[in-house]
């Protein structure tokens, strides 16, 4: 440790130059110096290394033991320092090999991931895709941390401190099972409250959503009868039975099997974004995959 801290790195690269020509003149050529000051820097080396490190020969000079000792370690240290301080290299996604890790709810999984693999596949076939399930709270934390790439969050709802780009703006439709017999117009305010609905309740068994704080503002409630955690099986559930709910227009705009119509009650939408740290923000593989994910939606 007392030799690292006494090294300064111009050192190094001297003695890189000089285990490879074995002469202090071809070496000041190679590295633009003045040949006194090779010879100063090797005059330091030697002292660092407690080493003649090179001798005079009858050819130029010639490698001690510890020099030959040195050659291949420092050079191996030098390569790694020169690719870390090289300017990033492009991105070509044909021969990329990345694993990237997206958190998301099933509604982002649908909506932003879905309409983006075929192409992600088909541009960078090499890559890999782990899709996590969203845990707001942690987010922040997660990408910090490298353990996710992106989040596919709310813009309301995203954490402080982390980059963000909007996708879309979203609005929400009411939708019930194709064939629906009270449906098959848009329904009055209080026939919309007579219906049976069924909500998405992210934090588990909660049978309030904005609708139903829209609603009480106006001294009026709607018949909630089903909690479910996730889109899917809410929708499954429409299309079997008599409940309807309110949906994010994009879960249904391509759906056979459900009625939509436009809701009595004016329900504020929001803004879909993709959120990632800092650390990823001028990565060129991060920003190509930030790029087709917002191209696809």
């Amino acid at each position: 440790m007392t030799n690292l801290r006494r090294l300064d790195l111009n050192l190094l690269v001297t003695l890189d130059v000089l285990l490879s020509e074995h002469n202090v003149t071809r070496a000041a050529e190679r590295l633009n110096f003045s040949q006194p000051s090779v010879s100063v820097h090797l005059a330091k080396l030697r002292d660092v290394f407690g080493d003649p490190l090179l001798l005079p020969g009858p050819r130029g000079m010639r490698p001690t033991a510890r020099a030959e000792e040195l050659r291949e370690p420092l050079r191996q240290a030098l390569d790694a320092l020169e690719r870390a301080v090289s300017p990033a290299r492009s991105f070509d996604p044909a021969e990329a090999s990345h694993t990237w890790r997206v958190a998301a709810a099933d509604y982002g999984e649908s909506t932003v991931l879905l309409p983006a693999l075929a192409g992600l596949r088909s541009a960078a076939p090499g890559t890999r895709l782990a899709v996590l399930q969203l845990v707001p709270p942690r987010i922040a934390k997660q990408a910090e941390q490298g353990e996710i790439d992106l989040a596919l969050h709310t813009s309301e709802d995203a954490p402080s401190g982390l980059h963000r780009r909007p996708l879309f703006t979203e609005r929400y439709v009411l939708a019930g099972r194709a064939g629906h017999p009270r449906l098959k117009r848009r329904p009055t305010l209080t026939q919309f409250c007579q219906l049976d609905h069924v909500v998405v309740s992210q934090d588990g068994g909660g049978f309030r959503a904005i609708t139903d704080e829209v609603l009480s503002q106006a001294g009026l409630a709607r018949r909630v009868v089903l909690s479910v955690p996730h889109f899917l099986f809410m929708m499954s559930v429409l299309a079997s039975t008599d409940l309807v709910a309110m949906l994010p227009s994009r879960l249904v705009r391509d759906t056979s099997v459900l009625r939509v119509v436009e809701p009595p009650v004016d329900i504020p939408g929001y803004e879909m974004a993709m959120l990632w740290h800092e650390r990823s923000h001028r990565d060129p593989a991060h920003q190509w995959l930030r790029e087709h994910i917002a191209n696809s939606v």
